[in-house]
């Protein structure tokens, strides 16, 4: 075998950086656990007044700190030898209602690899994997990781981009949030809309069971547990599905549900994770991350279904659109992104 070393180094190069990011992913769930990042974001210190702070040790804190720095997600000054977060490592480490906080979408990875030996099964039998099934902390790390653009964006930017339905919501809508996890989103926007009625759905009795303990006390809310494809209710003037239909096993049968219980003048708003219609449009480190997260989670989800169709996390508008047409909406489109999300809207 002859190598091009002009080929290899970089490669090589690479591999190491993926090596340390791999390995550093779970320090960053422990300083985001042990509540290391929140204390630095108050000033410099030096190792031991952080692991005072804190109540851990120094030593550890110590090797902690310095891989931080070495991932360039803490500063060090060679000087003084204190640590310290400028404010951007703050805003994504420390602040949890920062708009670029994403400490808490490494939780999830511990799901990950905890749950790796059945995925290695599920790619020999081509079974998928119950939603159920999977580690304890996917469920809290997957509502940490999309509650801070849902917070930041849902009521500002992504509802008042569809036609019509902010003046619906703050007159009184009636209003389905499909698939909705531990119900981030169906309580952002019944906080933010207190004349509409809203109802969270999923089909995983454990969230559903702690969605409705953060409901507690308010009226226009309630969380059921049912199937996308025939949940209870009729009448909708809105119904949502937040980074989920991508993962059903038969999204066609959601949507075509979604239209039948829907107003004639009601709205399907769908989002999903940002993505081009083609492979070659998504090979970038945004669609990087979203495949490897379709690969561990959203295509054995979906496989696990009836039909399971595995539409997978980079579908793209125009495969999206297919299902949406299939389902019997006649009108749709994209009508905002970001580059994280894309928020498309279908009407009957």
């Amino acid at each position: 075998m002859t190598l091009n070393m002009e080929k290899l180094e970089p490669l090589l190069g690479t591999v190491v950086n993926e090596l340390g990011a791999a390995s550093n992913a779970a320090l960053v769930i422990l300083g985001d656990k042990l509540g290391l990042f929140r204390a630095l974001s108050h000033g410099a210190m030096r190792p031991a007044e952080l692991a005072e702070k804190t109540g851990t040790h120094e030593r550890y804190v110590r090797e902690w700190l310095s891989a931080q720095a070495a991932s360039g997600f803490v500063e060090y000054d060679t000087g003084t030898g204190t640590f310290s977060l400028s404010p951007e490592q703050a805003a994504v480490f420390a602040d949890e209602d920062s708009p670029a906080f994403l400490a808490g979408a490494f939780s999830f990875l511990t799901a990950v690899y905890h749950d790796e030996p059945k995925l290695t099964d599920a790619f020999r039998t081509g079974e998928g994997l119950h939603w159920g099934e999977r580690c304890n902390c996917l469920f809290c790390g997957i509502e940490r990781f999309f509650r801070t653009g849902y917070r930041t964006n849902l009521v500002a930017e992504w509802l008042p981009a569809l036609d019509g339905v902010v003046e619906k919501l703050e007159r009184g809508a009636k209003v389905a949030d499909v698939g909705c996890g531990h119900g981030a989103s169906t309580l952002l926007m019944a906080e933010a809309f207190p004349n509409s009625e809203f109802v969270g759905i999923d089909y995983h009795d454990a969230s559903i069971a702690h969605a409705q303990s953060q409901a507690a006390g308010r009226a226009n809310i309630r969380f059921d547990t049912a199937r996308a494809q025939d949940f209870a209710g009729a009448g909708y003037d809105l119904v949502t599905m937040f980074d989920a239909l991508h993962d059903m096993g038969d999204p066609v049968g959601a949507v075509t549900h979604a239209k039948r219980v829907l107003r004639d003048d009601g709205t399907l708003m769908l989002v999903e994770p940002a993505a081009g219609d083609d492979l070659g449009e998504n090979l970038n480190p945004v669609g990087r991350a979203y495949y490897a997260g379709s690969t561990h989670i959203c295509v054995p989800t979906s496989l696990n279904q009836e039909v399971g169709l595995a539409l997978g996390a980079q579908a793209g508008a125009k495969r999206i659109g297919e299902v949406v047409r299939s389902g019997g909406f006649t009108r749709f489109r994209k009508a905002t992104a970001n580059p994280f999300n894309m928020i498309l809207e279908a009407r009957p």
